[in-house]
């Protein structure tokens, strides 16, 4: 499997394996995390998540290679993926912890911003991705960014596409704490055996509290997503920037 589901004691870990593609997701992988997610939520033995990425990075986005030729029931089929994993990683009732490095953008990113706690290792680079394949953000980026930095600031982010460093994203509010690379699975173990012993239960509904402080709901945004994205997963200039990204050349964008 390209996602690996671990346990130990109270603590799981939901792990991206294929390193080989710094964990570019496919479908089959959205698919897993999504019934991993499902599965923890209903194993009451478990009472943390680690999310992570194996090797040297954390998700370099999606596999664009196989992201060409949708019609629009396709391409809204594959947005759902996506947005079940962010959904099945959000709505868990205990605390996900995100331990990440070197790349980390575009929907990888998303992933990570739908986790409650985010530890980054010093060699951690985030990214929204998006306009360089001619696409919008998705998997709630737009939603999660807003919330956690600003509008203006999450915009900034969008329309440059920029690379943000750890120390960066440490000051945008990003992530939680950053850590040498060497460091980075012990300081998580940490975080993990500290929230597993509290009263998980009383965390969870803390979490519910959270969730609920915001309008529109996520769920309801990413509906909006899904008409944004499908729209624009028929243009011409996505086209184009998912064949310029395989043939690792400068897209000729028209905007249309």
């Amino acid at each position: 499997m390209t996602v690996r589901l671990e346990r130990s004691g109270g603590i799981a870990r939901i792990v991206l394996a294929r390193p080989e593609r710094l964990n570019a997701l496919t479908g089959e992988m959205k698919d897993q995390i999504t019934g991993f997610a499902h599965e923890l939520t209903l194993d009451r033995s478990v009472r943390v998540v680690v999310l992570c990425g194996e090797g040297r990075a954390f998700c370099a986005g999606a596999d664009v290679g196989s992201m060409t030729g949708f019609d629009m029931p396709a391409g809204r089929a594959r947005i759902q993926r996506a947005h079940r994993a962010i959904l099945g990683l959000a709505h868990l009732d205990k605390p996900l912890i995100c331990a990440v490095r070197g790349a980390t953008v575009g929907v990888g990113w998303s992933l990570a911003l739908a986790s409650d706690l985010i530890l980054a290792s010093d060699t951690a680079r985030f990214s929204l991705v998006f306009k360089k394949v001619g696409l919008a953000p998705d998997g709630g980026a737009a939603y999660f960014l807003s919330q956690y930095m600003g509008v203006l600031r999450a915009k900034e982010l969008m329309l440059s596409a920029r690379l943000v460093g750890a120390a960066e994203a440490l000051q945008l509010g990003l992530v939680n704490e950053v850590v040498a690379d060497e460091q980075l699975e012990a300081r998580t173990m940490v975080l993990a055996e500290e929230l597993a012993s509290s009263a998980t239960f009383a965390l969870a509904m803390g979490k519910r509290l959270f969730a609920g402080a915001f309008r529109p709901s996520l769920e309801e945004f990413l509906e909006l997503e899904t008409h944004v994205q499908n729209e624009v997963l028929q243009t011409q200039d996505h086209q184009e920037g998912a064949a310029a990204f395989r043939e690792k050349r400068k897209p000729q964008f028209k905007g249309s």
